[in-house]
């Protein structure tokens, strides 16, 4: 088992995702057994390469490529929730930005505060730099990890849902909401 780095600063960026470009390395990323929650386990390079055109030609959605300190880390979605994937479940309100967030799974010793840093950056990002009001996430009702790093960046969930292969923990930030958490005291 290998011991964790910490690093004393980490510089996180997003980038819109070059498809071609970077197809081999999400399939990669979304195939792997720590990332089950977006089920696509099962997935070709070509499949992968479809979904993200899909995703890139629809334009109430982005894909954006994060990298952390120049090398690509993370893959963000952002879309309008109303009009993607909730409209039959959330009423949202103009300003809401959903998000999907799949941080690499590790190729060495594990970065001691990586995903706390990534998660924090996408947040502001959405809230920021795409001008959101609220970001939405609906994560699986099971996946207890991710529902810590969504309350560490001060997501509140508001209920749960039925989504297509899930039951979701609906959950909204917003900028109050980043500042008052314990990863948004963080930010620089």
């Amino acid at each position: 088992m290998s011991a964790a780095v910490t690093a004393p600063a980490l510089v996180v960026t997003l980038e819109p995702l070059d498809v071609a470009a970077h197809a081999a390395r999400l399939h990669a990323w979304l195939t792997h057994p720590r990332s089950a929650a977006w089920e696509m386990g099962h997935l070709t390079v070509d499949e992968v390469r479809g979904y993200l055109d899909d995703v890139a030609a629809d334009p109430h959605q982005r894909a954006w490529l994060g990298r952390v300190d120049g090398e690509p880390t993370f893959l963000v979605e952002t879309y309008d929730p109303a009009r993607v994937l909730l409209t039959d479940v959330f009423d949202a309100a103009p300003g809401d930005v959903g998000m999907h967030l799949l941080v690499a799974p590790p190729t060495g010793a594990p970065v001691h505060g990586l995903t706390s840093a990534v998660m924090r950056e996408v947040v502001r990002f959405v809230l920021d730099d795409l001008g959101a009001a609220r970001v939405v996430v609906e994560p699986d009702v099971t996946n207890a990890r991710i529902a810590a790093k969504n309350a560490a960046a001060g997501f509140r969930v508001l209920r749960e849902v039925d989504l297509p292969g899930k039951r979701a923990l609906l959950s909204v930030c917003t900028r109050a909401d980043l500042a008052a958490s314990p990863l948004g005291r963080t930010l620089r």
